[in-house]
């Protein structure tokens, strides 16, 4: 019974009204008045609280004055980030695009100059053939001892002479769809390769024939020592009849739709060509 006569009491504290009054101090005459309870005063300052952090979270929200909270510029950072990698995407993407232009204009206009790419075939025979002949100490050893104790039989020959290393470049980068198959009558490979790869010359030589195919391609035919090598449907020629070029330099255009047929002969003789290139 006790604790409910508090309780009541309470609640009729909370109801209680007081007068709020604003009075002339000279003439002692009430200007302005306002009667509220503990309750409503209570209510009243919450809906202010609320409207105030309110205000304060569109202000802040709406405004630049978000920039100046802590966290926010991070996430501006990144964003400035992605949109700059997005621009230098578009540039390269623009340039590549510029250079590839060009290269048809040049192409279609015959003025084609030599490609600038040096492959890296050569490189790589160099390389190979430096570990091939590099010698250990007791293979070096061995050969002095047998040169030595064979000295007047190697007499009989001519140790001045040497093999030749012809060192052959890859006509073009691609992958193998076709390999060499004599008993077919199929004197070459088919190669697979990219958009608009350049076709280079495998050796120095001459350029002997250029054809126009019915399929809508070209052939280019080269001259090399002891070799011709032949590369069939090209989309386009960059060297004419007679033009000499060096090995690694761009004869012609392949094909955006049909596999690259190349094929090599020696002394007349058709030759696998995986046997001598490196593709």
């Amino acid at each position: 019974m006790i604790s409910s006569n508090n309780s009541d009491s309470f609640w009729k504290r909370l109801s209680y009204k007081y007068r709020l009054s604003i009075m002339n101090e000279d003439t002692l005459i009430e200007a302005w008045h306002i009667r509220l309870s503990r309750m409503s005063a209570f209510v009243i300052l919450t809906l202010l609280f609320l409207l105030t952090l309110a205000l304060f979270s569109v202000l802040i929200i709406f405004t630049p004055i978000r920039n100046v909270l802590p966290g926010y510029n991070e996430s501006i950072r990144h964003q400035l980030i992605n949109e700059s990698v997005k621009m230098d995407s578009i540039g390269t993407s623009m340039e590549l695009q510029r250079q590839y232009l060009n290269v048809i204009r040049d192409v279609v206009a015959g003025q084609a100059s030599t490609d600038s790419v040096q492959t890296l075939d050569s490189l790589q025979i160099v390389m190979r053939e430096q570990l091939l002949q590099a010698k250990s100490e007791v293979t070096a050893d061995f050969i002095a001892q047998y040169e030595a104790k064979e000295k007047d039989n190697l007499q009989l020959f001519d140790v001045q002479q040497t093999i030749p290393v012809v060192m052959f470049f890859r006509p073009v980068h691609g992958i193998i769809i076709r390999s060499y198959n004599d008993k077919e009558k199929f004197y070459g490979v088919e190669l697979q390769t990219p958009k608009n790869e350049n076709v280079t010359a495998i050796l120095p030589g001459s350029v002997v024939l250029v054809n126009y195919d019915i399929d809508n391609t070209y052939t280019i035919v080269l001259q090399h020592t002891h070799y011709v090598s032949v590369y069939r449907r090209v989309k386009a020629v960059t060297k004419g009849v007679g033009s000499e070029v060096e090995a690694g330099e761009t004869i012609a255009i392949a094909s955006d739709d049909k596999p690259l047929l190349f094929e090599l002969w020696q002394d007349g003789k058709s030759i696998n060509p995986e046997d001598v290139v490196v593709f």
